[in-house]
């Protein structure tokens, strides 16, 4: 079965119109990008430039009054597809796939990719696992960058793997693509030098650490921030987020996410500054979001490049400024 990013019985010169039509949207689309800061890597670069994003999002959900509103290549009216194409190429995130009316996976912010994909810190020969596969346009720029045998993505959807493998072929890309638990890592194809997800979690699974080499890095956003651990061996690993915030859909799989937390009757100081929602969703307000915003505020509202986690097997705590300090907190799923 092949994706609508190739669609059977479509003719071969509607996909060259199509990728012409592209190309000037994906240049102005790195342009952006590199004008923010986030694309400053040449080898990125050429990765951005060679593998184009319209192939990987056939359709894409955008948000109306009352629920999401569908554009895709086959829309029947041309403006509807030219609308769909314009669309792929801004640097936003866009809902790929639905489940009950929310969205369950997506493409990010294009922007935002290019960051954490130079935040990877990879060389030539790295081995990389992705967790949350997507629309599989990650997996085809690390493996544009890093060779097919180099990278693997895991997914626990069928079908999102299913229609990834299906896009990757069609871009000539051709990673591991694996269905499984994420939360679980892929130890058959370790041991690696990176780990990036594209998912958000409460606690760092002890099973990536495991499947680690020393030196390596594994990058992961966590509540609304990214987190950059380096591994030291099997059972430890420590690091800081980084400056960026960042908003992702939660890792499915292992234990559920931990429920919102409602902020209750805090100072208005405290619900409009995002430095604190920050640490409110990392702590899940522990021991209660009175007491977070009182330490946060006595601390003189520290952002979130102050923090770091530190992970000891299937003990783990977050911290501020100092991993042995006074200012720490347990960290757990649920």
């Amino acid at each position: 079965m092949r994706d609508e990013s190739r669609k059977e019985g479509v003719d071969g010169r509607e996909d060259e119109e199509l990728d012409a039509r592209a190309r000037p949207l994906a240049e102005a689309l790195v342009r952006t990008i590199e004008a923010e800061g986030a694309l400053t890597d040449p080898a990125w670069r050429a990765a951005f430039e060679a593998v184009p994003r319209h192939l990987f999002v056939p359709y894409y959900y955008v948000p109306r009054v009352g629920g999401y509103v569908r554009r895709r290549r086959d829309d029947p009216d041309p403006l509807g597809r030219e609308t769909w194409l314009t669309g792929v190429y801004e640097d936003e995130p866009l809902a790929t796939l639905l489940r009950d009316g929310e969205p369950v996976s997506s493409s990010s912010q294009p922007s935002l990719m290019a960051m954490m994909l130079e935040e990877l810190r990879v060389e030539d020969g790295m081995d990389v696992l992705e967790i949350g596969t997507g629309t599989g346009w990650n997996a085809a720029l690390l493996a544009h960058r890093l060779g097919d045998e180099h990278v693997t993505t895991i997914d626990l959807d069928p079908e999102i793997t299913r229609r990834a493998r299906e896009r990757l072929e069609a871009a000539g890309r051709r990673p591991t693509v694996v269905t499984g638990d994420g939360t679980r890592g892929c130890p058959e194809r370790g041991p690696y030098d990176r780990i990036i997800a594209t998912c958000a979690l409460d606690a760092v699974p002890p099973e990536w650490t495991a499947q680690c080499g020393p030196g390596a890095l594994v990058l992961t956003p966590m509540a609304t921030g990214l987190l950059a651990l380096r591994v030291t061996d099997a059972e430890h690993a420590e690091g800081r987020f980084l400056d960026t915030p960042a908003y992702f859909v939660p890792l499915r799989g292992g234990t559920p996410p931990r429920p919102r937390v409602d902020p209750g009757d805090l100072p208005r100081e405290a619900l409009r500054t995002e430095s604190f929602g920050f640490l409110l969703s990392l702590t899940g307000g522990a021991p209660s979001p009175a007491a977070t915003y009182e330490a946060w505020r006595r601390a003189g509202r520290p952002d979130r490049t102050r923090y770091g986690v530190t992970v000891r097997g299937r003990e783990q705590w977050v911290w501020l400024d100092d991993p042995d300090g006074p200012n720490r907190w347990p960290l757990a799923p649920g």
